[in-house]
């Protein structure tokens, strides 16, 4: 649960270690991480920047391009696309797919749904074809936005994850990308804890396939978000889930076995629930706390964060961490709305983890001259600002 808190000088529990791995917790994988989503501290990580083949915990980037679309007005859900050939292909050679066909004129959202819950190479085809022209032009796309967003260690070559040594990533990068298509398109994350996806196909009866992610079918508070398999990699999975307010994300790679990346996903995610807190310090644009006015019309004035703050804290490490309000103060009138008077600092010890700017949240007219001249004498007099 998040716990709030608003005082001036808060005392809480000490962050973490900046050694994120315990030596009594293991996750049985070749590569692993797990976020806090809020606070964005990393609760445990294993060999996180190594290079893996990322299969289709590649469609992530495919439906967040997509999604750039749609929202810069480029694209509608309902827009549809005209399969061709080359995307029907994939839905015959054994792989994952929606079962489109040739000539077929598809929606976007049944493209998205297709590839997001039913995990559909061939509709990753179409809706990079039908955005992009070619699926090799869309994959430049989707590589220069791992570039914007930091995932340094990914090249993408395709919109599926079908084998390609040059289709590459870590599961570092593919915890930047999975944040960000939280933070970026909530509503469009609906999609991607379905659990089954219908496809009312040409010339067939209806299609129901159900979502790969095995974590949705657990009483767990999971809502996503992709799995992979590649024979060379074995089992991967981004995942998420929401608990009291919470968010986790973990990305793993390596798993042996499909049982064995349900498991060990879900152990992740369990143990970053019951060994950490998450401690929510200030919110974006509300009230933290007020600071002193010297020869205002009002003698304080509120302040607020231009972001929120959050710590992730482990659980059972009585230490204090605090944080204060620093500003040469009383503040002289005039003070103009969204102006910064104050700082917000977070720290440990001697340790400063954190600085923020506190903003005034009203305009602060000076008093007049006759309450000015009163206001000096009592100061002077009595010290009494």
């Amino acid at each position: 649960m998040i716990k709030k808190f608003f005082s001036i000088v808060i005392s809480f529990l000490i962050i973490f270690s900046s050694n994120t791995n315990s030596a009594e917790f293991d996750v049985k994988a070749k590569t692993v991480i797990l976020q806090d989503y809020l606070s964005g501290e990393i609760l445990f990580k294993k060999d996180e920047d190594l290079s893996i083949y990322p299969a289709s915990m590649t469609k992530i980037m495919t439906a967040i391009i997509a999604f750039e679309f749609i929202k810069s007005g480029q694209l509608n859900l309902d827009d549809k696309f005209v399969i061709s050939e080359n995307a029907w292909r994939l839905s015959q050679a054994g792989y994952s797919s929606m079962f489109i066909m040739v000539g077929d004129s598809v929606s976007v959202e049944d493209l998205l749904r297709g590839i997001i819950v039913a995990s559909g190479n061939d509709a990753c085809v179409a809706l990079a074809e039908g955005i992009a022209g070619t699926e090799e032009e869309f994959a430049i796309i989707m590589t220069s936005k791992a570039k914007e967003l930091g995932m340094e260690n990914t090249n993408f070559t395709n919109s599926s994850g079908l084998n390609d040594p040059d289709n590459y990533s870590t599961v570092k990068d593919i915890l930047i990308m999975s944040r960000y298509l939280i933070q970026k398109y909530p509503d469009f994350y609906e999609y991607f804890k379905e659990t089954e996806f219908t496809w009312d196909r040409t010339g067939g009866d209806p299609i129901t396939q159900g979502n790969r992610n095995p974590l949705l079918y657990k009483n767990f508070g999971a809502d996503g978000i992709k799995t992979g398999y590649l024979a060379l990699e074995k089992y991967s999975l981004a995942s998420s889930i929401v608990r009291n307010e919470r968010r986790l994300i973990a990305v793993g790679s390596g798993f042996q076995t499909k049982t064995s990346r349900s498991k060990e996903s879900q152990k992740l995610l369990t143990w970053g629930l019951t060994n950490f807190d998450t401690i929510e310090i200030a919110k974006k644009g509300k009230k933290f706390s007020e600071v002193d006015v010297w020869l205002g019309q009002k003698d304080k004035v509120d302040v607020y964060t231009e972001t929120n703050i959050y710590k992730t804290i482990k659980k059972a490490r009585l230490k204090n961490l605090k944080s204060k309000i620093i500003y040469t103060g009383p503040v002289e009138a005039p003070i103009q709305k969204d102006e910064i008077i104050a700082k917000l600092v977070i720290s440990y010890e001697d340790t400063i983890l954190s600085e923020h700017n506190l903003l005034a949240a009203e305009n602060i007219k000076k008093r007049n001259i006759i309450s000015r001249i009163f206001k000096s004498i009592n100061y002077l007099i009595w010290g009494d600002v």
